[in-house]
């Protein structure tokens, strides 16, 4: 694979809310820095995804100097909130792992849940080192992860994409195509790979920084949501289902758990190393 290279970069503030895409990141071992240290939580302590709220796909989240962010949607005016008083911990759960959290301001709380019209508070994750561990039939020891689904990383591959747009265009939904990447919400997109070929990945390298490829990922509906209009439709999981279906779970993507620190860079080489 001498030509693949890491196409963008994609964090994600406040999970299920729109990112950023900049040209480079730092690399922790619980993901890329200021990705998914934010959350919202429902009155039952659950977090609230856009698998409950679509229309979190059209608000946005800016991350801040000093891990702050900048809140905006339609119809509202934007919001500054800043990393809250470690204080105010509060126990949640994110796909039954029950982890603890950080309350931001009443504001915040007043704001997300005037935009979704229901009652959600926002958290923050004050020491992704400790709070909440990789899942351990994939983990080895001491990895942990932040408010992402599962696991640090999440890596796509432009060529399986394609790959994936030539099925969904010759199969029954064929007008919901070609779907573009931001349907699988990735933060490493590397281009120059042959289609499906991260299938066979268990070491990468991404320009100075090494990771570990935990398994396939799993997709939800999450992935039919257009992150334009927040409408929904049947595909990609229609056709995942009859294509990508392993080991019970519809799969588009890899599951990374960083190996170094480092910094990853739009263009840096990518390599495969096992």
């Amino acid at each position: 694979m001498p030509l693949a290279e890491l196409l963008s970069i994609h964090v994600h503030p406040v999970k299920a809310l729109r990112g950023q895409a900049p040209r480079e990141a730092v690399v922790e071992p619980w993901g890329l820095a200021g990705d998914r240290r934010w959350a919202l939580i429902d009155d039952g302590g659950k977090v609230v995804t856009q698998r409950q709220q679509p229309r979190l796909a059209l608000a946005a989240a800016e991350l801040l100097p000093g891990g702050g962010v900048r809140l905006s949607a339609p119809g509202r005016r934007p919001l500054t909130v800043a990393v809250p008083d470690p204080a105010a911990a509060v126990s949640l759960e994110i796909f039954r792992d029950k982890v603890q959290g950080v309350l931001a301001d009443a504001d915040a709380h007043a704001w997300c849940s005037a935009y979704l019209g229901a009652d959600v508070r926002l958290v923050h994750m004050d020491d992704p080192a400790t709070r909440r561990p990789v899942d351990p039939a994939y983990a080895l020891p001491g990895e942990t992860v932040a408010f992402a689904d599962g696991y640090p990383l999440l890596v796509t591959t432009t060529a399986s994409l394609d790959a994936l747009n030539s099925l969904v265009a010759n199969g029954e939904h064929p007008a919901e195509g070609p779907l573009p990447m931001n349907r699988f919400r990735p933060n490493l997109v590397v281009s120059g790979t042959e289609a499906w070929s991260e299938d066979g990945w268990s070491r990468l390298v991404v320009g100075e920084v090494e990771f570990r490829v935990a398994k396939p990922c799993g997709r939800c509906v999450v992935t039919t949501t257009d992150q334009d209009t927040a409408a929904r439709g049947k595909e990609p999981l229609h056709t995942l289902g009859r294509h990508r279906r392993i080991g019970g779970a519809l799969v588009f993507g890899q599951n990374l758990v960083p190996l170094s620190r480092g910094t990853v860079r739009v263009g840096d080489p990518v390599r495969v190393t096992g």
